[in-house]
């Protein structure tokens, strides 16, 4: 019997969860579930409606860990995120008031909502696991996955991501209208009620922390991160390019084809795992050139011509 049989069935469970709830994107979950298993922050945007919320509660009711929600605002304080401490007279001391970024699975609904500085709070917890507050750092719980959602197309109320929290983020997911059928069986559905509240956890975040450790082990080639880095460079060095992915992006790159492999129930990456996930893990880390932007270029078109114009390894030796 193979040794991971149990874990790569338990992936399946997850799929086959959210897929029950979210109908017609199994590519998206995927992505998810990728992201999930390596340890990586989501960037969801797309427009009202497509059902981004939804996903995320799917997914954190299957995985059976702690779920906490920031709807964000203008009026969104970072110690409304990052939790508070307060002076208790009685015990003559500091007690720390834990915010809901101290869970398992933090949905944080309309980033972009939120001030510069209410969202550079975040920039800590998702790079080094823990808050500090009052000089005082606070770990976070293990497994800790953040998934922003953010509206592409309101600008009113609204403020742009720094380019160093977009590197944090690992991907950068749409998920788009459904299809003719997939709407009209949702329509249909004999079941009123919402898809989540049927859902049952088929995990538990001590299995979610096993499997994410189990993927870290998934065997890389030489031949293959040499094609990694040099697919990763290559978007530095392009003409229509003023920022090329970051060293962090081939980290979550090569993490994220980790989490890939495994899913596809392998214990090795190909290179057909990093072409994959070129575009959802490098596109959002990408600037370009006004030039550039201005002549119709854009960073997804960049990644085409660098994978087109990098060669493949014909030959692994594990």
């Amino acid at each position: 019997m193979d040794k991971n049989k149990a874990e790569y069935s338990l992936c399946n469970l997850i799929r086959s969860n959210l897929e029950r709830c979210i109908l017609g994107k199994k590519v998206e979950i995927d992505r998810l579930l990728t992201a999930l298993l390596a340890g990586g922050h989501v960037l969801i945007e797309d427009v009202p409606g497509t059902g981004k919320t939804q996903l995320v509660k799917a997914l954190a009711k299957t995985i059976g860990g702690q779920f906490r929600r920031v709807q964000c605002n203008p009026d969104l304080l970072p110690t409304d995120i990052t939790g508070v401490a307060i002076y208790h007279p009685r015990d003559e001391a500091f007690i720390f008031r834990p915010g809901p970024v101290m869970t398992n699975l933090l949905l944080v609904d309309e980033i972009n909502r939120a001030t510069t500085k209410t969202q550079s709070a975040l920039l800590e917890a998702m790079e080094e696991r823990h808050v500090t507050i009052d000089g005082e750092s606070y770990p976070l719980p293990t497994p800790f996955i953040l998934i922003a959602t953010q509206n592409p197309i309101e600008f009113e109320g609204t403020y742009t991501l720094p380019e160093a929290q977009l590197d944090r983020f690992m991907m950068k997911l749409t998920l788009g209208y459904p299809d003719a059928s997939t709407e009209r069986m949702m329509l249909l559905a004999p079941d009123s009620t919402s898809p989540t509240d049927k859902l049952a956890p088929v995990a538990d975040s001590e299995q979610m922390a096993a499997l994410m450790q189990k993927v870290r082990g998934v065997h890389v080639d030489e031949a293959v991160g040499d094609y990694l880095v040099r697919i990763v460079r290559s978007t530095r060095e392009h003409s229509g390019v003023q920022l090329g992915a970051s060293p962090r992006a081939a980290i979550s790159l090569l993490a994220a084809a980790r989490a890939a492999a495994f899913l596809q129930e392998r214990d090795y990456v190909i290179p057909d795992d990093i072409k994959s996930l070129a575009h959802v893990v490098l596109a959002h880390r990408i600037v370009l050139h006004t030039e550039a932007r201005l002549s119709g270029l854009t960073t997804e078109e960049v990644i085409d011509t660098v994978i087109k114009q990098t060669n493949v390894p014909v030959r692994l030796e594990r």
